[in-house]
């Protein structure tokens, strides 16, 4: 377990999830406290094997949408991919809510 993650992930998939952070928080213009929250509380009971783990078969854009929005009406959300998303209505997602402030999640200070 690392500093900021509350799974068991070694250092390659620790790497891994940092960049999920970072897409996170320059596609959504959210903090990278409430990022790491976000994926704790997405991924805390996920079984992650070392890296390469089976997730990172798809870019960390691929998972950055999930832990920030819920499916559109047809489950579905964003690849991260400019080129598959072009005709995604973005508009039909809603953002779930953040993590509640002083739960486990939040491993980083604002």
């Amino acid at each position: 377990m690392s500093a900021e993650f509350v799974m068991d992930l070694d250092e390659g998939m620790t790497e891994y999830f940092r960049e999920i952070v970072n897409e996170m928080v320059s596609r959504f213009g959210i903090s990278r406290a409430e990022a790491v929250a976000r994926i704790n509380e997405r991924y805390h009971d996920a079984e992650i094997s070392t890296y390469p783990d089976l997730m990172c078969h798809e870019f960390p854009e691929f998972w950055a949408y999930g832990p920030y929005y819920y499916p559109d009406a047809s489950g579905r959300l964003p690849s991260g991919d400019e080129d598959d998303d072009a005709g995604f209505d973005f508009s039909a997602l809603r953002v779930r809510p953040a993590p509640p402030k002083g739960s486990p999640f939040w491993t980083l200070e604002e």
